[in-house]
């Protein structure tokens, strides 16, 4: 099995049967002085600066596969929990790194699912303190 990603703090189908540790990747880039400056002549008439765009995704899937080996070498399963950041280095670099919990799962009913309020981190039995006003909250969707 391929290592899961989610940005949740639980993997959607699965059950999570062991949290093994932290695991990150990141990149430091700088700019390439030509795109600097078609991206500054960009910048005057307005629109996308694509040299950057690509800048940045290829940023984001290298922090992204150094991540992915750290958890792999745990023997994990999914990543969950999974954020990113940035940071300017110097002038002209930044860090992209990313983050994340490495965990072992199996596929099945996800304790989440179970109980759409626990925590999938803590046994069920040890959840059950809950009260039914947690129901009643509002839920952030950061999907809309």
């Amino acid at each position: 099995m391929t290592v899961q990603l989610s940005n949740l703090e639980h993997l959607p189908g699965y059950q999570i049967t062991e949290r093994l540790d932290v695991v990150y990747g990141s990149t430091v880039r700088s700019k390439h002085v030509g795109k600097d400056l078609f991206a500054g002549l960009k910048n005057i008439v307005g629109g996308e600066l694509t040299a950057y765009t690509e800048l940045l995704e290829e940023s984001r899937q290298e922090a992204i596969d150094r991540m992915v080996v750290k958890a792999e070498a745990l023997g994990a399963d999914a990543i969950v929990g999974l954020r990113f950041s940035t940071s300017s280095i110097a002038q002209g670099a930044s860090e992209l790194f990313v983050y994340g919990t490495a965990v072992k799962a199996i596929r099945g009913q996800s304790s989440s699912q179970a109980h759409p309020h626990s925590d999938p981190y803590i046994a069920p039995q040890q959840q059950t303190a809950q009260t039914a006003s947690d129901d009643d909250l509002p839920r952030f969707n950061p999907f809309g």
